[in-house]
């Protein structure tokens, strides 16, 4: 694993900080199942990146996002990934365990909480998500936000 100093930890500053993005202003989005194991984020894979905390106070924490579709601008959206159950307002869908995890905890995906980033802002592809598991988080954001 490479070892970054604080300021040097992919997505976390400057112009390819990841962001967070009001899913009903991101305007036209087409979800897509294109997982290609080739260094880069693409839609279907699981990817680690500097995800800031809700309060936007600088702080965050290196996680697994689910990329699920690539804008025109060339960022990509994604959603968070946790592998702790949460019984809170937000609405979680359950995908399981996966690689992802080394420890092969099951995991739940955040669809009310959409991710910018960009592909310099990520340390690393983890694993492309089965096209089955991607399509439960895809219809899902569908219906809440009306992306195809």
């Amino acid at each position: 694993m490479t070892a970054y100093i604080d300021d040097d930890i992919p997505g976390r500053h400057g112009r390819t900080a990841t962001t967070e993005a009001d899913p009903r202003e991101v305007g036209r989005v087409r979800t897509e199942y294109s997982p290609a194991h080739d260094g880069d984020p693409d839609p279907g894979e699981i990817v680690w990146t500097w995800v800031p905390f809700e309060e936007n106070d600088g702080r965050g924490k290196d996680r697994p996002v689910l990329v699920v579709a690539r804008e025109a601008a060339g960022t990509l959206l994604a959603v968070q990934l946790s592998s702790k159950r949460h019984d809170d307002d937000r609405e979680w869908v359950a995908i399981g365990s996966g690689p992802w995890d080394r420890s092969g905890r099951d995991s739940w995906v955040d669809v009310d909480r959409v991710l910018r980033l960009h592909e310099e802002g990520m340390r690393r592809e983890a694993c492309a998500l089965d096209r089955g598991r991607f399509n439960l988080v895809r219809n899902r954001l569908h219906e809440r936000y009306g992306w195809n």
